[in-house]
């Protein structure tokens, strides 16, 4: 059993709308592969690793948040690290589609979403904003809890060492700013927002002394482990509307 491209295209169009977003690369369809679909691989990033795996389990889409084209690379030639995932996805007829802001701010299935559900935040909002896209969400936690106790919470999570930068480790936390990823100067919105904390994946040294002299508690998970959890439920929403096709995840050891 299979499904069509142009089947997985529209659905995921519907589910994530990237064309709400003007991000900074293509989102959808980046590599065309074959048009019959029988196996999705999914992972945070379009590395030459999860290419591989993908090749070897016999997918016929990669379905990433880290595609392979972005606008900050400019022109590129087919050669070297690049070229090779490019070359091993073409041969192999892989479809490769990457969606990244619109899985960052889904309110449903996003990585901040998504995040926040495992540490309990509700009453949940759009957060954050890149030419006028939201790319992450804020709200309050169902149980408040002290900023060190918090910090141990997203640890077991994600299951990934975190950096907090703190005003003070038993200040207790309510409210909470989440974007994933390497929006580490965006804690400035929690703190314009008066969130007592946020939440994403790197910490710049600067970030580490200005958040908490700000009054804002910042924790910082890592890019990849807090980025895991958008693609896992994008992967669950396309298995339960797509039963005749086996979807996969392909994790990656990656500490950054």
């Amino acid at each position: 059993m299979s499904i069509e491209r142009e089947e997985l295209i529209s659905f995921c169009n519907h589910v994530l709308k990237p064309q709400d977003f003007k991000d900074y690369g293509p989102n959808g369809l980046q590599i065309e592969g074959k048009k019959a679909i029988q196996n999705i691989a999914f992972a945070v990033s379009a590395t030459l690793d999860s290419i591989e795996q993908a090749i070897e389990k016999r997918a016929h889409a990669l379905i990433v948040h880290h595609g392979l084209f972005w606008n900050f690379h400019g022109v590129r030639t087919l050669t070297g690290p690049f070229g090779r995932r490019i070359f091993n996805l073409v041969r192999h007829q892989i479809n490769l589609f990457g969606y990244h802001l619109p899985l960052d701010a889904h309110p449903e299935i996003g990585n901040a979403k998504s995040l926040g559900d495992q540490i309990g935040l509700k009453d949940t909002s759009p957060f954050g904003d890149y030419k006028g896209c939201p790319t992450g969400i804020k709200g309050h936690l169902i149980k408040p809890m002290k900023a060190k106790d918090l910090q141990k919470s997203l640890e077991s999570a994600i299951d990934h060492d975190v950096l907090l930068s703190s005003p003070g480790p038993e200040m207790t936390i309510k409210t909470i700013g989440i974007i994933t990823g390497g929006a580490n100067s965006d804690w400035k919105r929690s703190a314009d927002e008066g969130l007592d904390a946020y939440i994403t994946g790197e910490m710049s040294e600067y970030d580490w002394h200005e958040s908490k002299e700000a009054g804002v508690h910042m924790f910082a998970g890592g890019h990849h482990a807090t980025e895991k959890f958008g693609i896992q439920a994008l992967q669950q929403k396309v298995q339960k509307s797509f039963p005749e096709v086996d979807c996969f995840f392909i994790d990656s050891d990656n500490p950054a």
